[in-house]
């Protein structure tokens, strides 16, 4: 029964820096509620990824127009009553809010790991844009949602353990 009277999330986002999991949760996640699913790195223009691949970090303006894409999908899933897990970096504050607006259906997943941990996945997976070089930049962008709604689930645990704790937490809380 849910006593907080919050409504469930019908929008989850899974944040954090590259290499920290976004795509593989997300995606199990979204295949066991039986929602959509987005890669937010997709959205991203031409030039971004060309920036990415080339080791230059996205600065607030190259990241605008991805937000605002990322930003529109969320409205449109929210009005169509879609509900959608979407992976996203979402490393700052002011990202968050422009992704989340005023509504209390969207929630972040932030997935929390250390930087040793997740240098050594991204040197092991080797066919993403994202350069291993790249994610000192991350970290140094990344501002953890700190007093924001978001759950924190540590990556130190299988994609099944973390799944688990999602669903548990965000989805039946309200059930």
């Amino acid at each position: 029964m849910n006593t907080s009277h919050e409504p469930l999330p019908t929008i989850i986002i899974i944040m954090g820096v590259s290499g920290s999991g976004k795509t593989t949760v997300g995606q199990h996640l979204a295949r066991e509620l039986g929602w959509h699913f987005y890669e937010g790195d997709q959205f991203h223009p031409p030039q971004n990824v060309a920036k990415m691949s080339a080791g230059i970090p996205l600065s607030d303006e190259d990241r605008r127009p991805w937000l605002d894409q990322l930003a529109q999908l969320i409205d449109d899933c929210l009005a169509q009553n879609q509900p959608a897990i979407i992976a996203c970096s979402a490393l700052k504050h002011i990202y968050r809010q422009q992704l989340r607006g005023s509504d209390s259906r969207v929630r972040f997943v932030y997935l929390q790991g250390t930087y040793d941990t997740i240098l050594r996945r991204m040197q092991e997976r080797g066919d993403h844009f994202m350069r291993p070089e790249m994610l000192r930049s991350q970290f140094e962008t990344l501002e953890p949602p700190n007093g924001e709604d978001a759950l924190y689930v540590s990556i130190e645990q299988d994609v099944t353990a973390i799944v688990r704790t999602i669903r548990d937490v965000l989805l039946e809380e309200g059930g």
